[in-house]
């Protein structure tokens, strides 16, 4: 198969779809995306990427999105349903085979889960292996990838490594984390499915795919917590069912409780590679399970440095009144005011911001910051900045350093003092009718508990320092007209 075809993604709203479709366009093919509400998704997709409306359970609706299509990527599942998932993902995968076999499509490449075939396999589990039969089962190839968890950020698995690690000093840990799993880094997953479309078939084939280490969850616990720094106590008990750890975990993490819940029941079994299709049909090396984890954080770092807030500001609506948003495991204070002056004068305020100047509000407070600063060992206020009008990346600006800036557009702060975690201070000036919009962003990487103490503790003085300071800088900006 050449570029230039075209192929059909589904779950491309999704953590996996939504990492491989850019890819694809970047490797030269044609890109048609089914999604349920079209609107929502083609302002995201990159360039040339046709959207078609369609739904995996209306099988009328798959018809046209099949139409000329050369192979078909199946992202999609159930598991966050509400109702009976496993019926869901039956009628699903029977409609999308049936209409890919209408349309002469020439080969089907879907994702599972990895965990071999066993009288009481979870419901997870056997409604995966249960699609990947329904999907073979309409004469149309398919190359069945089954994988164990995925480290990457955002991926369900790692996201609820990390909250567990990030918010429990102490954990009592029931015996499904100590189970053996064989991890792979969502590159990898990537890189196979990528392949995938190049491979010569002859017929289906299940393809079982991870990485070289075999560890458990507790063994991932750890590892997150070393390279974050964290120390972690684990108390084994044989107790905890995966039921009353799906409850706890709903507690503790309950951003992923539902999925979770079903995610956790799986737990019980090991899902490791059993035999050796990958290395025999693809050149791929999956990296270990360290560098997997490394990966998916310095990931995070570089997310994090390309999103524009103002853009998380219009889209996101109301940001909550306690506590800002999230952004992984970030905390966000978004805060926008409208300034009736050029964008380039708003700009010039922020960039004389600091040293001698100050920061346009309570600047006894930031200088009480400073000298309980200082008595901690940290580099307090006293450095100032190099020059009073203007900064560039790398200048020293009392207590923080300038990470990046574009003239006239954006500047972005990274404090040096002691802190449970790691902060952050973005400005971001935009064109608003005949004046312009500020954007002022204070990011907080919370490290552990404490970290996630101290955000919430100083949050009423963020509310004070943060608001004031947005209003003295868009007032200062219209002093200098």
């Amino acid at each position: 198969m050449s570029p230039a075809k075209t192929i059909l993604v589904t779950g491309a709203t999704g953590y996996v779809g939504g990492r491989l479709l850019p890819l694809l366009v970047e490797d030269g093919w044609r890109v048609r995306c089914l999604a349920r509400q079209p609107q929502r998704l083609s302002s995201r997709v990159p360039a040339g990427v046709e959207v078609v409306a369609g739904d995996v359970l209306d099988a009328a609706s798959l018809s046209a999105a099949m139409q000329g299509v050369e192979a078909a990527y199946y992202l999609v599942h159930s598991l966050g349903a509400t109702g009976d998932f496993e019926a869901q993902d039956r009628l699903a995968a029977e409609n999308f085979a049936a209409a890919a076999r209408a349309a002469g499509v020439q080969r089907i490449i879907y994702l599972g889960g990895l965990g071999a075939v066993e009288p009481d396999l979870s419901a997870h589990l056997r409604s995966r292996h249960e699609v990947g039969e329904r999907l073979r089962a309409h004469a149309v190839p398919v190359i069945e990838f089954r994988a164990s968890i995925i480290i990457g950020s955002g991926s369900l698995s790692y996201e609820m490594i990390r909250a567990l690690v990030e918010r429990l000093p102490v954990m009592v840990t029931p015996r499904w984390v100590r189970v053996t799993a064989q991890p792979i880094a969502i590159g990898d997953v990537l890189a196979y499915l990528r392949a995938a479309l190049s491979l010569k078939l002859e017929g289906s084939v299940v393809v079982e795919i991870g990485g070289p280490d075999q560890v458990s969850y507790g063994e991932l616990m750890r590892e997150y917590a070393r390279q974050r720094g964290l120390r972690r106590l684990m108390i084994p008990v044989p107790l905890l069912t995966p039921r009353l750890s799906s409850l706890w975990l709903g507690l503790v993490t309950p951003l992923y409780a539902r999925v979770g819940r079903k995610l956790v029941d799986s737990l019980r079994h090991s899902t490791v590679v059993r035999d050796d299709s990958a290395q025999r049909l693809f050149a791929i090396r999956p990296i270990g399970v360290q560098e997997a984890i490394a990966s998916a954080l310095r990931n995070e770092d570089s997310a994090f440095a390309q999103t524009r807030w103002s853009d998380a500001l219009s889209a996101g609506g109301t940001p909550r009144q306690w506590g800002g948003t999230r952004f992984g495991n970030r905390l966000v204070d978004l805060r926008s005011a409208q300034v009736v002056v050029s964008p380039a004068k708003v700009f010039t305020a922020v960039e004389r911001i600091g040293g001698s100047r100050g920061w346009y509000y309570a600047n006894w407070l930031w200088w009480l910051r400073g000298w309980l600063d200082l008595l901690m060992g940290g580099v307090g206020m006293r450095r100032g900045r190099r020059d009073p009008e203007h900064l560039r990346a790398g200048d020293t600006l009392d207590c923080w350093r300038v990470e990046s800036i574009e003239a006239g557009q954006r500047l972005r702060l990274s404090a040096e003092m002691k802190l449970p975690g790691r902060a952050w201070l973005e400005f971001e000036v935009q064109p608003d009718g005949n004046g312009a919009r500020l954007h002022q962003t204070a990011t907080f990487d919370p490290l552990g508990l404490w970290g996630l103490a101290y955000w919430y503790g100083v949050w009423p003085l963020h509310q004070l320092v943060f608001a004031g300071m947005l209003r003295g800088i868009a007032k200062a900006a219209e002093e200098r007209k």
